[in-house]
Formats: C-alpha cells, sequence, structure tokens
C-alpha cells in the first residue's frame, strides 16, 4: 500500500478491524519509511451483474425491481418483508457466485419461482402467472396440478 505522505509502496498492517457488519475490513497501516500512519479500508470486490432481457437488451441488475416483483406476489398473503428481503438477499448471493456476468431474465425469474415456492403456495402461482405469461386457464390449471404433484 502506498503511503500517502511519502509514496514509499512497503508500509506494515498494525490493527485490522470489521467494520459495516463484515462488508468491510479497517486496517490501520504504518510507513517503514517515514513512520507515519493511515487507515486504508478492504471491501470485496463485486463483479456488476447484467441482466438480458427477453428482446436481447441489457440493464444492470436491479435488487429493488426482484423486490418489488416478490413483493407484489406476496400481497395481501401472511409474508413477513423480513423473509422477501432475505429471499431477495439470497438470489443476489447466488447470482453473484455464479460468477457470470450477464445473467438472463429467465435465471432470475426462475430462481424467484424456486424461493417463492417455499414461502408461500399463492404467492409463487401469482408470480409464475405473471412470468409464464399463462396464456389460458388450462395452463394455469397444468402450474397448479404440478405443484400440488411435487408435494
Amino acid at each position: 500500500m502506498k503511503c500517502p505522505y511519502c509514496g514509499c509502496e512497503d508500509s506494515k498492517v498494525i490493527d485490522s478491524r470489521p467494520t459495516d457488519e463484515g462488508e468491510r475490513i479497517r486496517r490501520r497501516r504504518e510507513c517503514t519509511k517515514c513512520g507515519k500512519r493511515f487507515t486504508t479500508y478492504e471491501i470485496i470486490e463485486t463483479v456488476p451483474l447484467i441482466v438480458v432481457k427477453k428482446d436481447g437488451t441489457r440493464e444492470s441488475f436491479d435488487r429493488v425491481k426482484l423486490f418489488n416483483g416478490l413483493l407484489r406476489a406476496c400481497e395481501k398473503r401472511p409474508v413477513p418483508v423480513e423473509v422477501i428481503e432475505k429471499a431477495v438477499t439470497d438470489i443476489e448471493s447466488q447470482l453473484q457466485n455464479s460468477l457470470e456476468k450477464e445473467i438472463t431474465s429467465g435465471k432470475i425469474g426462475e430462481l424467484a419461482m424456486e424461493k417463492l415456492k417455499d414461502i408461500d403456495e399463492v404467492a409463487y402461482v401469482r408470480f409464475a402467472s405473471v412470468y409464464r405469461q399463462f396464456k389460458d386457464v388450462s395452463t394455469f390449471v397444468d402450474e397448479v396440478t404440478k405443484l400440488l404433484n411435487e408435494k
């Protein structure tokens, strides 16, 4: 780490502490040349996720959009907001851990439906009806039948 005072590239770590609920590490350093102390912060580098939509357009992953979609599906259901937030965090972590820079909207939708299936079956069917664009009642019934057969 380069010293901000003398520019020397050699320093030693005196103290390290986690900050921001473990999201960063604060390091207190001392320059081996001039002896002055300075603080650095180390954070995890995340790869920005790009969502490839059905029409081929690309946009940055938006956690709020995913949250709002799940929230809409769970509307008037006994699902606490904390459960939805955890599902969004789990999906985002899964996407980050896949190490893919571009994710299809279809993949995100499938992950969301997997989570909703465990959270609330009615919310799952609501989300699936929009996501899979049910054309008629028979496709809706087929999805509900699949859900019942998995039990």
